[in-house]
């Protein structure tokens, strides 16, 4: 009866007998393994405390980086100020400004009107055009023209 498919009782039987050889697979690998008692415990050992990073301790003061000399620095204090202060006003402005609008009613309109045009060009141009590339690319590919 190679052909039938199992019924549920027979699915249900292979399940039950998978997990019976597995219990009896466990219950022999407990017997074989040494009786607590023999076992050699170690002395528990108090608790490492554990080093915890905490979100508000800067990261860098852990670690040690060598003392490098850079030299004069590149800009001077009053050029270094000035762009703080630009950089700052564009970061104000940029947070005040108001939110584009979701659609812009003039670009919603061109693209109501151009979606038929576009879509009968397609229909007329896109499967000719994909069958040039499509010939260019075999011919290409295998060494001959088509």
């Amino acid at each position: 009866m190679a052909g039938r498919e199992p019924s549920m009782e027979d699915i249900l039987a292979s399940i039950k007998k998978v997990i019976a050889e597995e219990k009896e697979l466990r219950s022999t690998v407990q017997v074989a393994a040494p009786p607590p008692a023999a076992r050699v415990e170690p002395e528990p050992e108090e608790p490492a405390e554990e080093e915890v990073l905490e979100l508000d301790q800067p990261v860098i003061e852990e670690m040690q980086l060598p003392q490098v000399d850079l030299g004069p620095p590149l800009v001077s204090d009053d050029a270094a100020e000035a762009s703080r202060s630009r950089l700052a006003a564009l970061q104000e402005a940029a947070a005040s400004a108001p939110p584009p609008p979701a659609v812009n009613p003039l670009e919603q309109m061109v693209r109501d009107m151009l979606r038929p045009m576009l879509k009968d060009w397609l229909d007329q141009n896109l499967p000719g055009i994909v069958d040039e590339h499509v010939k260019r690319e075999i011919g290409r590919i295998t060494g001959q023209g088509l």
